[in-house]
């Protein structure tokens, strides 16, 4: 059988990558204390990333070595001091990060170069040293650092790890040109260093909080592939979810606008392993994540701020591996449980059409109706705190098994620019608690 268009993106992620708070032990050097503590407001997430342990092949897995990687994210709302939230959550052996620096990009430069504005940079420390060990399956925390971030703006951090990672912690899809070059680059203003530049991967980094004077908080989105922005344009942070922050940011000019923290994850599902092969010989990767449940403590519960979730799962189940509705609700029903038991609004979206997608076999008539009946039932459910029809959004009302031309990326399953955008508009603010 061919490969799914869905799968072009993935696939040659995949083929770049075969190829080429729990205790931390701080390191001497660097500053001994921390520049510009502050000491004031309240910390919420305003960038964030699901993580996944690598492939089992290539870059991912040989990891880093004497290497600096600069990592572009675009925060959600802003502050007037960050911290950031780095992750060896997959890793298999302790690993050392000997330089980290915080930047504003070089506006004067393309969006994909690595150039950042040199009076900008500031050193990020642990504990007040310049660097860190982060144990196996721990996280590393930076210490608050007063830098003014701006809402709806990027950010560019650059980490150096001295030694050898061994398999990254890393998230796989980011639809933002990242940077890796020999040596320690975190100083380094212009690119000329980083050789390598793949429009993915997000390595060991996890999350940007700020701080902030009387935050509602954030937002979290549990979602795949069309959340992660697949079909959306790169380094143009058109996702859905970042739309949506920058509706809530033109609705609220008083500033008390939640972050919203996109945890969605390419290829997710619910009831399945990352490594799980699907229809039309997908082979199935570790950076699809372990399955959706799972994924709840350290994608969602550990999100600093969150308190409203979005969950948009399911279509994957589908489409790969022909699950019944009853096994997708079964599991949308769990998560939703788990959510409220914390005290968190849970807010749960139709899945969307997918005719036309893959190869023979990937969508079905009987798929369909799969999809049709787990919308039915959340269209008619009083379980969770609130519906986002998403499918209604993006659907062709001509043939509503299909994808809405205008909003179709080209692969028949994920919304292109306007189609994101689509979503992002049709989300009705008072669900979001604001």
């Amino acid at each position: 059988m061919s490969t799914p268009k869905r799968w072009h993106v993935v696939t040659a992620l995949a083929a770049l990558l075969v190829t080429a708070t729990p205790a931390v032990v701080a390191t001497a050097g660097g500053s001994a204390t921390v520049a510009g503590r502050p000491d004031r407001g309240e910390w919420a997430g305003s960038w964030a990333a699901a993580v996944t342990r690598g492939n089992s092949v290539g870059l991912t897995n040989t990891g880093l070595n004497d290497q600096s990687v600069r990592m572009v994210v675009h925060v959600s709302v802003g502050g007037p001091a960050l911290r950031v939230r780095l992750s060896n959550l997959y890793g298999e052996q302790a690993v050392r990060v000997g330089r980290a620096t915080v930047a504003r990009p070089n506006t004067a430069t393309a969006d994909d170069v690595s150039d950042i504005d040199p009076a900008s940079l500031r050193p990020l420390t642990f504990t007040g040293a310049a660097s860190a060990t982060m144990n196996r399956g721990a996280e590393l925390l930076s210490d608050p650092l007063t830098f003014a971030v701006a809402d709806d703006s990027d950010l560019v951090i650059t980490l150096h790890f001295p030694t050898p990672t061994g398999p990254t912690t890393f998230h796989g899809q980011s639809q933002q040109t990242n940077f890796i070059g020999a040596g320690d680059l975190t100083g380094a203003a212009d690119g000329a260093g980083f050789t390598i530049r793949p429009n993915c991967c997000w390595f060991f980094l996890s999350g940007v909080d700020v701080q902030r004077k009387g935050t509602p908080g954030a937002l979290v989105v549990l979602g795949d592939s069309i959340g992660d922005g697949n079909g959306s344009t790169v380094n143009a942070n058109r996702r859905w979810p970042d739309l949506l922050a920058d509706r809530l940011l033109a609705d609220r000019p008083d500033k008390r606008t939640p972050g919203v923290l996109n945890l969605s994850l390419a290829g997710n599902r619910l009831n399945h392993e990352g490594t799980e092969p699907g229809a039309g010989d997908y082979p199935g990767y570790f950076q699809l994540g372990p399955n959706a449940a799972a994924r709840l403590n350290e994608d969602v519960f550990a999100q600093t701020g969150a308190r409203t979730v979005v969950t948009h799962l399911g279509i994957n189940d589908i489409w790969m591996s022909n699950d019944s509705s009853e096994a997708i609700i079964a599991t949308l029903r769990q998560i939703n449980q788990q959510l409220q038991q914390r005290g968190l609004t849970s807010l749960v979206a139709t899945l969307t059409p997918y005719e036309g997608h893959g190869a023979p076999g990937v969508w079905t008539p009987e798929k369909e109706a799969t999809r049709q009946a787990v919308n039915a039932y959340l269209r008619g459910s009083r379980e969770f705190d609130g519906l986002l029809d998403f499918d209604r959004v993006l659907r062709d009302p001509a043939k509503p098994s299909q994808l809405l031309p205008a909003y179709d990326s080209g692969d028949h399953i994920h919304p292109n620019d306007a189609g994101n955008k689509a979503m992002a508009d049709a989300v009705p603010l008072r669900l979001l608690g604001l």
